[in-house]
């Protein structure tokens, strides 16, 4: 299929994981796509592999906590696009520490990336998406905003903001004809769970091979999602089969939370 044929996506976090399987299943589906990232080497070569499937893609260096890099990357593929289609909020970090050793610095440095960063790049495309009438955001979550964990306080309540976050989005721009939707994945196979595993895994008098397998073995289906399976429901989000569906935290985590 190619539903997204001509359309524009922007994908935030697009070097790695999540970003990086969203921006390839819809370069896949006929979008041109826009990868941010401030890893610039990672970033070029997801662009180099959508430009592969034969659509245009820009890569273009952003910290998604300065306002001024989200305002400079929406200006560019406006420039070179005339419009927006898509945003895929993937951009994100994870920390973990017992409550009483958790830092204001480490606290305020997620919060910045992983909540402040979806809000700034929401803010930075929704005049676009109203003043077209048209349009989809999907902010990437976790199934740690509906549930947590010991040691993972400013994490949790990072994802927990995203869902907040994207409710409201969702009933400001409803009347314009844009859904917004968050997607919660459960435990993926990206390098951010693989560098968990090797942070946590001792501390539990694990390997993190062994760690990764104890977290797979905590999902009822037995196992971990691959990027591409939470690409599959951010593209379906972003499809017009999904044009009554906005405000919406969408668990893709094997079972792991069920309410």
């Amino acid at each position: 299929m190619r539903r997204f044929e001509n359309q524009v996506a922007i994908i935030t976090g697009a070097a790695s994981g999540i970003g990086r399987a969203c921006a390839l299943r819809f370069a896949q589906e006929g979008a041109n796509v826009a990868c941010l990232d401030f890893d610039a080497a990672k970033n070029e070569a997801t662009a180099i592999a959508c430009r592969d499937l034969g659509v245009e893609v820009r890569a273009i260096l952003v910290d998604v906590t300065r306002k001024h890099d989200l305002t400079n990357a929406v200006a560019q593929v406006m420039a070179d696009w005339a419009r927006i289609d898509v945003l895929v909020a993937s951009a994100g970090i994870y920390s973990g520490a017992p409550l009483p050793t958790v830092s204001l610095q480490q606290w305020r440095r997620l919060i910045d990336i992983n909540l402040t960063g979806v809000f700034l790049t929401n803010q930075a495309v929704a005049p676009i998406l109203m003043q077209q009438k048209s349009g989809s955001i999907i902010n990437i979550s976790s199934m740690a905003g509906k549930t947590s964990w010991p040691a993972s306080a400013e994490y949790s309540a990072s994802k927990s903001g995203v869902i907040g976050l994207t409710r409201s989005v969702a009933m400001e721009l409803a009347p314009f004809g844009v859904t917004c939707n968050a997607v919660c994945p459960g435990n993926t196979l990206t390098d951010m769970v693989r560098y968990v595993a090797t942070r946590v895994a001792p501390d539990e008098g694990l390997s993190p091979e062994a760690w990764l397998q104890a977290r797979a073995n905590d999902c009822p289906m037995k196992r971990m999602a691959e990027p591409w399976e939470i690409a599959g429901v951010v593209a379906f989000l972003a499809s017009s089969d999904s044009r009554y569906l906005t405000g919406q935290a969408i668990e893709v985590d094997g079972g792991m939370v069920m309410c």
